[in-house]
């Protein structure tokens, strides 16, 4: 019995130190990843003012590519290069996860060439929703290096996503994402 119960205690410790990663952001291109550029271009410019304000530097992605480009052309050598010139290692895919559920972090990863290859369904903001999860994707040097998720509640309207959103990534930023 007392094995059982000091297997559950290590069990539950190791869990614990593993969901508290942080990720030591100094850097980050904000990689919105939304079907609707107004979507789009609210996410990116909200979080990278975020981001550059709470001491990361950060860049939208709509910096690098052309109006009406999909994220996927970022994994192309000639913008991983102007990214990596530009000062930039971190690469941070954000995408709405889905509504009013709880959902779990990933536990696989994906190549960033997949990630930015996925499409996304949602909007930030649909009517008669209450909640939205957020995810956060980051890689490092091309390498998959965690996600996280946000979950914004309690919405009434596209502002209030933003609003929420800010105010929820700023905390993440400051504990679990920064150096």
């Amino acid at each position: 019995m007392k094995k059982l119960i000091l297997f559950i205690f290590l069990l539950a410790s190791v869990s614990v130190s593993a969901q508290k990663k942080h990720f030591d952001l100094s850097n980050a291109l904000i990689i919105g990843q939304m079907d609707r550029d107004d979507d789009r271009y609210s996410i990116e410019v909200s979080l990278t003012e975020l981001f550059n304000t709470n001491g990361v530097k950060a860049m939208p992605s709509l910096n690098v590519l052309k109006r009406g480009e999909s994220g996927e052309k970022l994994a192309e050598d000639s913008l991983k290069q102007l990214v990596a010139a530009k000062g930039f290692d971190t690469y941070v895919l954000v995408s709405v996860r889905g509504y009013d559920r709880k959902f779990r972090q990933r536990e696989s990863s994906e190549p960033l060439d997949t990630a930015l290859s996925v499409g996304q369904l949602y909007p930030i903001y649909s009517p008669d929703i209450v909640s939205v999860t957020f995810e956060f994707l980051f890689y490092r040097n091309g390498e998959y290096i965690g996600s996280d998720l946000v979950k914004c509640g309690n919405i009434s309207d596209r502002e209030s996503v933003l609003k929420r959103l800010r105010k929820k990534a700023r905390k993440r930023l400051l504990k679990k994402w920064k150096k």
